[in-house]
């Protein structure tokens, strides 16, 4: 598997004493789609921002497609395209003009049809002449991902792009990314809705207070780490006595209108043990009116593992 970023050993403590990065690996495979997790503070923008070369690293090192990130910025750089948090154009410029520039900063000719798709995917071509003081904050963050992409980078990174972008619309450039990834173009994204994280991304790692707590296939993760609850619903009342509490310990129960719900655990063949999970459920309260299994989201996993501080 070819990697397109590498990260080893990348520190990065600011004047004030703050350790925002202590000693980060990370590999983000060549042509994936890649969530990058954690809570604020945690340290990606730190992260982003040493990528993106707006911030100096303390120690560390970073292959960008096989080439020093930091020693060959110039050849990097023609193959990167970072969507930032900030506003990052000249305002007194229209939104065709601003990518005819940035194509000139990439060292690469303006490419006027690619520009003109990139205005219609991003739904800015009726808004393509105008002033961009005009624009709407859901507009200039359209047109901060067009001058990402201006010049058709290997690599993208995408930090927090579709904040203040309505629902709609985001599906529409979440299809037009999808395309891009198909196509080849490696994706890293940090994102606050972990339902698109998960629906999106093929790899996912999460950092809490500077150190990585994960990094694996999406799928792998939700299957080894996510865990599952059994769920009962009752017809009649139900409670938790003392000698039904410890019937159940084994399964960390949680009450709430006559509905139990059950912790499973996976045994070292993978299964969980859900039937003894249900008899115990049985022996409290007889037959249940209905029963499910719930599996952990992203979202579930993603909370016990920056609350726990586990590392895997």
């Amino acid at each position: 598997m070819s990697i397109a970023l590498e990260v080893q050993q990348l520190t990065k403590t600011y004047k004030n004493g703050k350790k925002a990065l202590e000693g980060v690996n990370l590999s983000v495979p060549e042509g994936s789609f890649f969530a990058l997790l954690g809570p604020n503070g945690a340290g990606k923008s730190s992260l982003i921002n040493i990528l993106a070369d707006t911030v100096k690293p303390s120690s560390g090192s970073v292959q960008f497609l096989g080439h020093d990130l930091f020693q060959e910025r110039s050849w990097c750089k023609r193959r990167l395209g970072v969507v930032p948090q900030e506003v990052a154009f000249d305002p007194f410029f229209a939104p065709r003009d601003i990518l005819k520039i940035n194509s000139g900063m990439f060292g690469v000719k303006p490419d006027l049809k690619w520009i003109d798709e990139l205005l219609e995917r991003l739904e800015l071509t009726e808004h393509a002449n105008k002033n961009a003081r005009q624009l709407s904050g859901g507009m200039r963050r359209r047109l901060l991902v067009a001058q990402a992409l201006v010049h058709k980078p290997s690599v993208v990174i995408l930090d927090e792009p579709t904040a203040g972008v309505d629902v709609e619309l985001r599906k529409r450039l979440w299809d037009f990314m999808r395309e891009l990834n198909t196509a080849g173009t490696t994706i890293l994204l940090t994102t606050h809705y972990l339902e698109e994280a998960e629906e999106l991304c093929d790899q996912v790692a999460i950092i809490d207070q500077g150190k990585l707590l994960t990094s694996q296939p999406m799928q792998t993760l939700l299957n080894t780490v996510g865990g599952s609850s059994l769920v009962l619903h009752y017809d009649q009342d139900i409670s938790l006595t003392e000698t039904n509490q410890q019937k159940l310990e084994n399964f960390l129960p949680r009450l709430k209108d006559n509905t139990i719900t059950l912790t499973l655990k996976k045994n070292n063949d993978g299964h969980n043990n859900f039937n003894a999970a249900y008899q115990a459920a049985i022996a409290c309260w007889g037959e249940a009116r209905s029963v499910s299994i719930e599996d952990e989201d992203l979202e579930d996993v993603f909370l016990r593992l920056t609350n726990n501080g586990v590392i895997t």
